[in-house]
Parts: C-alpha cells; structure tokens; sequence
C-alpha cells in the first residue's frame, strides 16, 4: 500500500486532476473531482456563478478515483466485539472508535455495526452508545446505524448464534420493542434487521418495522422460497449473507435463494432501498422487486463458483460484506462472538470454538472487492459499486453516500488497478495511512 503524507484540505476548494473517476456506472479517463470540506461539488456552478477557482489542486496520477467502503454487516475488529456486554459503558464507546478509525485504513468510510443475537439487557445496554455518528479522521468511519442479527431467528439455522437467547414474536410488536428497547422507535439507532419471516409472529411485524425506516433482511431462516416471497412482499429488502445460514438451493424448493429467481414478485412503487433493474429483472425499465443480497467473499463462505452464479442472476442487488468478527486485523487465535468463542485457525477461518461452524469472517472489505472481480471476472465499476453504491441503496441513503455526485459526502478512495487501497479521504479529510 502506498503511503503519502496527509494533505490538509479543511475549508478549501479541492480539485482532483488525472484521475479515472467513476461517474454514472462508469470510469472516466482523464477526468477531474471537486470538493470542498464534506461535500463534492458541481464545478461548473462554482466556476460560472461562483467564480471561484480551487485552493488545491492534487494530481490522482491516473488513479481510480472511487467512493469509499460501506459495509452493513460487521460484529467487530481488532479484538472488539461490539455485542460485549460485560464492558464498563465507557469502554463500548472508546472500543467503537477504535473500530471506526481503524476500517478506514481498508477504505471502509462508513458502516453498520452488527450484533448478534443476545438477551434483551444487551441490547438495552450497547445499542444507545452505537447510534449514528458523522465520520472523520477524529472519529473514524461514518456510523451508519445498527445491524441487527437477531434473536428473531430460527434455531435450526443458528450458525454461531446462542440458541438460548432465540425467540418468537408471538407478541407481535411488542415482543420486538422489550427486546430491542427504545432504539427500536428512534431514527437515528437500527439501520438494519435481520429476522426469518417464517418464525412465530416475525412476517405480521415486517410491515410496522419497514414503517419505521428499518431494512428488513431475512436469514438465519429455513424459509420456503413461498415463505421469503411473502416477507418480500411485506416489506424486506435484503437477504443476509446469501447461501449461509439458510437451506442449500434445491430445484424443487429453492427456499430464500430462490428469491434470485423470482418473476412473480409486485414491481416496487418506488425506486428508494430497491436494485435499479438489470438485464436479468422481471422489468427492464422498473425498480428490480427482487431484494439486496449480502455476499461474503473471502472464498470460504461462499464458493468462487456460487459467488459468480449469484452475480450472473442479479447483479445490481449484490452486496459485498465481511461480517467480520473482532478477530479482524489480528493474527490467528481465540477471540469472542457474542455468548460464545470463536477460534481462528492458521488459514484465518473462523470456528466456534470446538465445532465447524463457521463463525464469521476475517476478511476486510477491500479484499472483498478484489475478491469479487477475481471470482466473476466482472468488471472495475461493478466490483466497486457492490461495495459503495449497492450498500448505499440499501439503506436509502444514496444522495450522500456510495457515488461521487455533486451533493454526495466527500468520502473518497484512491485505487490502483489491483484496487489496493492508495489514499483515503472521509468527508474531504484525508487520513493519514500510516497511523490508521
């Protein structure tokens, strides 16, 4: 990785020069960027009404220049998981910055920490110290909102899940709002939630849940492919970490998998947290009703082959995420994933300890990204949005994160053509590589 001092460009009009910038689903050669503090910005409107000319001007050397990182799926990194409650209050909020400063070094400029399925005091108790938070090189990546996997999961598919803290919702509403607790109502806390719509209670609350602007992912399931159509309908939008935790494909009953198939699906009303269709969607021309769908590409999770038959049957709804544990960033060894303990072995695969379930990733989300274009011989531009834009639509969030359009957040990457990480600036910050 490339390394260069940082450049201060606090309260400046900056403007990238030589730079293959990617714009509008492609890469521009020769092209430029302007920002100023947070935000890009419209050249042309600067210069024609403005008459301003830039304060700084950085030379991209025919870099890719690339939106930052969003991962929507990670339970921790460097030794933190953030589900441990057993931490003073004070060290989940210093363990959660040291998460957010370091991603940044991986070119993750924002995400979604994750927690996975624990009793109703753990929630109670970390979710208020994870809301929303604006990045930067002080506080690190952008705090996207939690993603919570669980515990309204079935048993069957627990993976590394504490079967004990499982449940049913067959309260309805109100088994969601004690488990979760106040966060469950405020806006600025759950990002996403991942439930199997075929449990007690779950699919009659999916509706009131996507209401309150959660997305609702469905995993951990045994669902039939008729089961995941009818949580589609009510109102998810994402499937979590695609093939695992869920029924293998079968022809006959292709179960949550099959929804990559699906042309029967109502075409959404509105663009907003649906794929922009693609030349494998029921419409041409409509949002795609087929939902998002998380990918781990570490090719441990999920086989290079599947990787490439999922891309091939929806493109535009691929996400790229790690669901790496707090053994991230550190060598092999025990470390802890909720309730239980994770044992990482010298070929970096994640177990619960004593067992083969896998537990997790290791993985970060640049080599997610380079693992992609290798796996499916996609393209740059495809392998880049699976990680800026796709996420971005997920969470409706798309106007200011994972494009570099006027009006976006001025995070960007500097990539070269192995898209290895060159420089990173969080909303028109540039970080200082050697210290991340």
């Amino acid at each position: 990785m490339a390394v260069r001092p940082q450049t201060d460009t606090e309260g400046k009009i900056v403007k990238i020069i030589n730079a293959r910038v990617l714009l509008n689903h492609k890469l521009t050669e020769n092209s430029y960027l302007w920002f100023k503090d947070s935000k890009i910005i419209d050249p042309q409107e600067l210069f024609f009404q403005d008459h301003k000319e830039p304060d700084m001007v950085i030379d991209a050397e025919n870099a890719i220049v690339a939106p930052g990182y969003l991962d929507i799926q990670i339970n921790g990194a460097f030794g933190i998981d953030f589900a441990d409650e057993n931490l003073p209050v004070e060290d989940i909020a210093r363990n959660k910055d040291v998460v957010a400063k370091g991603l940044l070094q991986f070119g993750c400029t924002s995400f979604c920490p994750t927690l996975v399925s624990s009793a109703p005091q753990v929630y109670h108790k970390v979710l208020p110290h994870l809301r929303k938070r604006l990045g930067s090189v002080e506080n690190g990546a952008e705090i996207l909102g939690v993603h919570i996997e669980g515990p309204f999961l079935n048993p069957e598919k627990k993976g590394a899940h504490n079967e004990e803290v499982l449940q049913c919702a067959e309260r309805g509403m109100e088994s969601f709002d004690d488990t979760y607790g106040p966060a469950l109502k405020r806006d600025d806390s759950i990002a996403i939630l991942t439930v199997a719509p075929e449990v007690k209670g779950v699919l009659e609350c999916i509706p009131t849940l996507a209401k309150r602007g959660i997305c609702i992912s469905m995993g951990h399931s045994t669902a039939s492919v008729t089961e995941a159509e009818l949580g589609v309908r009510a109102g998810a939008t994402c499937i979590t970490h695609l093939f695992n935790a869920m029924p293998a494909f079968h022809h006959r009953d292709a179960g949550i998998c099959g929804l990559l198939g699906s042309t029967t699906l109502p075409i959404p009303k509105s663009q907003k947290q649906h794929p922009i269709p693609s030349q494998s969607s029921p419409s041409p021309t409509n949002p795609d009703p087929r939902p998002f769908y998380g990918l781990i590409c570490d090719g441990i999770h999920v086989h290079p082959n599947s990787v490439r038959i999922a891309y091939h049957s929806h493109p535009k709804g691929l996400v790229l995420v790690t669901d790496a544990l707090s053994s991230m960033g550190l060598p092999p060894g025990c470390y802890h994933l909720g309730d239980y303990e994770v044992e990482v072995n010298a070929q970096n695969v994640a177990y619960v300890k004593g067992t083969k379930t896998l537990a997790g990733s290791n993985i970060t989300i640049d080599r997610c990204v380079q693992n992609f274009r290798k796996f499916t011989k996609c393209s740059t531009v495809e392998a880049i949005e699976a990680a800026t834009l796709h996420p971005a639509q997920v969470l409706g969030i798309e106007k200011t994160k994972g494009t570099l359009n006027a009006g976006s957040d001025a995070d960007i990457l500097f990539l070269n053509d192995d898209l290895e990480i060159q420089r990173v600036f969080v909303r028109g910050e540039e970080v200082d590589l050697k210290v991340n």
